[in-house]
């Protein structure tokens, strides 16, 4: 005797069916109903009361492994008695005259047969034998009805028939499937780091919720109501902050109106999601005296360069990284910002990114450079040459030309970088901070040179700029010729305050 009973997975309902076998060891078998806990619960104990009578343990033993054609021929014998008589006779005609020929040209197994298998079979039918709707409706309500037995007795956990309409001159991919598409297209158009990124959050968080919540989704059938509890769920369960959620709408967002560009669903539901308030973000930033204190506590430091430069400069850690002598002008007393080295994952290994770009048009920067900064270049550039000398053919080679690399040639990772940022300041129990911290603009002018009379000069900085500029205009007839940028203000002022602090102006 076989007994059942309902469980819910999921949000769905689960027929679980529970027998005795030969030996008298208790079996069971869970096999899924396709239907939503939600007002589905009658059609659901229905399901399971057929299931029951026609659940046959044998048929467990029969190998499942049987060609969909020879599955067919099972199932119309036996379902002879339990199928009305003219229903039996549309069925049978249909798998002689239009399934099996299909099917038994490929092979296929009744375990093999998924969406894929059926959309290209349906799209033959419509379009080589120019079979009209009528007809492939009743073909599709044939093949779902063999796959519901399949089910029932085990041989199959779901019925990919159920999610086709034969009438389409296409079926849209599931919306997973379309989300892993859409990452290999992005994949040729962004940066490796910002893909890194988007393939992060779409292959960990997005697609594993949609898979259990929604797991026969498809594109076309995503709604802002899919994506909005999306949403609630990851701040509700996950507890993710509402910036981390407006980046997972950024990316689903993309994708989607990838999917509109493309033709492949009439809008994009991703526009009428109501997005949560984003608290703004209230950074914790030394004073002069912390900063004091972590400059001497960073003395000697492998991080110490990139504190001093992140914190002095404003720069951020891909920039300190991506400093490289070529852009050290002693001459001219200048430091250009121009190149970037960032970590990202690409394809499932961590590598280093190098690049001749900054985060921004407008990092693309020229700063002067003061006395104190170039004393430490100097002194690291001449360490670097003996560390050369004394490793020989030992000394890396890749890391040619960057300041920021180790007493053997190796670069600086960054997250070495910032993860060994944040240890020393709790081995020294400093206040927590971001390395990115650093750049804040308090920070920024709390060195020990810039401390002292910083709101004093910071208004004669401006006159100097002026007086500067003039100067070059008259000289030279055109702003151009200086050796700054023309358009950074900040750059010519820092520069300013730099030399009246150091007592050359």
């Amino acid at each position: 005797m076989v007994t059942g009973h309902l469980r819910e997975q999921n949000g769905y309902f689960q027929m679980i069916l529970t027998w005795k076998d030969a030996s008298g060891k208790r079996r069971s078998k869970s096999i899924s109903t396709g239907l939503t806990v939600k007002g589905n619960k009658k059609r659901a104990e229905k399901m399971l009361m057929k299931a029951r009578s026609e659940f046959n343990p044998d048929n467990l033993a029969v190998n499942k492994g049987m060609l969909f054609t020879d599955f067919l021929g099972k199932w119309l014998n036996d379902k002879v008695t339990d199928i009305p008589a003219e229903e039996y006779s549309s069925f049978a005609y249909y798998v002689k005259s239009n399934i099996s020929p299909y099917f038994s040209a490929h092979n296929a197994k009744v375990t093999e047969i998924t969406d894929q298998e059926l959309i290209a079979y349906f799209e033959t039918e419509r379009l080589q034998n120019g079979t009209g709707n009528k007809a492939l409706l009743s073909i599709n309500r044939t093949i779902c009805t063999a796959l519901d037995y399949a089910v029932t007795i085990g041989w199959r956990s779901d019925n990919p028939a159920h999610d086709i309409n034969p009438c389409l001159m296409s079926t849209t991919p599931y919306f997973t499937d379309f989300l892993l598409d859409w990452l290999s297209v992005i994949k040729l158009k962004v940066k490796s780091t910002t893909y890194t990124g988007y393939e992060k959050a779409v292959k960990s968080r997005v697609i594993p919720y949609f898979k259990e919540h929604h797991p026969n989704l498809r594109l076309d059938a995503v709604t802002a109501k899919h994506i909005q509890d999306y949403y609630s769920y990851e701040m509700n369960v996950n507890k993710v902050s509402a910036n981390t959620v407006k980046h997972r709408h950024a990316n689903i967002h993309k994708a989607l109106s990838y999917a509109y560009k493309t033709d492949l669903i009439p809008s994009n539901p991703a526009d009428k999601v109501e997005l949560p308030t984003i608290d703004k973000y209230v950074g914790h930033f030394y004073n002069a005296t912390q900063i004091e204190k972590l400059f001497k506590i960073f003395e000697g430091d492998p991080a110490e360069f990139g504190v001093i430069a992140a914190s002095f400069y404003g720069l951020r850690r891909s920039e300190v990284l991506g400093l490289r002598w070529d852009a050290i002008d002693f001459e001219s007393k200048t430091i250009t910002i121009k190149h970037t080295v960032n970590e990202a994952r690409v394809d499932g290994k961590c590598t280093l990114v190098m690049a001749d770009t900054t985060k921004t048009k407008s990092s693309f920067r020229t700063l002067p450079l003061v006395a104190p900064f170039e004393e430490m270049l100097l002194k690291m550039k001449m360490e670097q040459e003996e560390n050369k000398r004394l490793c020989g053919n030992c000394y890396c080679q890749d890391y040619i030309g960057y300041i920021y690399v180790n007493e053997i040639g190796e670069i600086i990772k960054p997250g070495f970088l910032t993860s060994h940022f944040t240890s020393v300041l709790k081995a020294n129990n400093m206040p927590r901070i971001r390395f990115h911290d650093l750049r804040h603009p308090y920070v920024k002018h709390a060195t020990k040179n810039f401390c002292l009379r910083l709101k004093f000069f910071q208004a004669q900085a401006y006159l100097i700029l002026n007086d500067i500029l003039a100067e070059l205009i008259s000289n030279n007839g055109r702003k151009e010729h200086c050796g700054y940028d023309s358009h950074s203000n900040r750059s010519w002022t820092l520069y300013a305050i730099s030399m009246r602090l150091s007592g050359n102006t």
